[in-house]
């Protein structure tokens, strides 16, 4: 039924504040959106952005894609050492990410506000994890070079320590996501603390976390070939060194060989997180 001008009048006036918010939310509003713009505008002049140099960049890109194909390891002794160094890329990403995760859990169920109720315990614990996860794991890694020396074992510490606190961060809040009713119920049958975790969260977490667990492997592989160019292992440390000596037929093998890896661990990770939720992957 259509309203009156008069009526319509008389809602707008008794529900001003509902509908055109706050003076004070309207100026955050605003300060926001001029902060964005001022911040934009100050990178592209800082950055010395152009449309003439993004073109030509462009067309440098294309100059390097002639130069790599077609993709050669150069000589079958070669290309084996790139599948071992790619394994052995693999092999970082995994054990970290699988460290990480399991060394994060106890983390996460304290950071969470509906596990732990002291201010204290859970502020120190949050801002813990933001602490580590505030530090790129390519950072990590240049620090365990030089706690442990050179080689995987530094790379493999360094993915554990950069994931280790993104997992804290994303387990708590996974775990203050959970519905209560299951946890209210376990304690209603007499189960005590450790039983309402057990019962009543567990259950409800554990298919997120190993999905996120499965995205942070598949993402990690790529990372880890950014942390081997600074000495850290895998395959990183021979991309570096193609393309310093400026062997781009090998750089695009690399390339390629780390494309099939993500694309192979993409797809068993998608297969088994379907698996784990209870639905057909197709």
């Amino acid at each position: 039924m259509a309203i009156s001008a008069t009526e319509r009048s008389d809602i707008l006036q008794r529900h001003a504040a509902a509908i055109r918010g706050s003076t004070r939310t309207r100026f955050f509003t605003i300060a926001t959106v001029v902060f964005i713009l001022g911040l934009f505008l100050y990178g592209l002049t800082t950055l010395e952005t152009t449309l003439w140099r993004v073109l030509a960049g462009f067309g440098n890109l294309g100059s390097f894609v002639v130069l790599m194909l077609p993709p050669d390891p150069g000589s079958w002794a070669k290309a084996l050492i790139f599948v071992q160094a790619l394994f052995e890329t693999i092999a970082i990403a995994f054990l970290g990410t699988v460290l990480a995760a399991i060394l994060a859990l106890p983390l996460g169920f304290i950071a969470a506000r509906n596990v732990v109720a002291n201010r204290i315990v859970h502020f120190l614990a949050r801002r813990s994890l933001d602490t580590i996860r505030g530090v790129d794991a390519l950072i990590w890694a240049l620090i365990w070079i030089n706690v442990v020396g050179l080689g995987p074992f530094a790379g493999m510490l360094a993915i554990m320590t950069a994931d280790f606190g993104a997992f804290g961060k994303l387990y708590s809040e996974a775990i203050e996501a959970a519905d209560r009713k299951a946890v209210e119920g376990v304690a209603s049958v007499g189960g005590g603390k450790s039983h309402e975790i057990r019962f009543g969260l567990l259950p409800q977490v554990l298919p997120v976390i190993a999905s996120q667990v499965l995205y942070f492997i598949e993402s990690n592989t790529r990372s880890s070939t950014i942390i081997g160019i600074v000495g850290a292992g895998g395959i990183g440390l021979y991309l570096a060194e193609t393309i310093r000596t400026l062997e781009w037929q090998q750089t695009s093998f690399l390339i390629l060989l780390i494309l099939v890896a993500v694309s192979a661990i993409d797809f068993l990770s998608s297969k088994l997180r379907f698996a784990i939720i209870g639905k057909r992957a197709v």
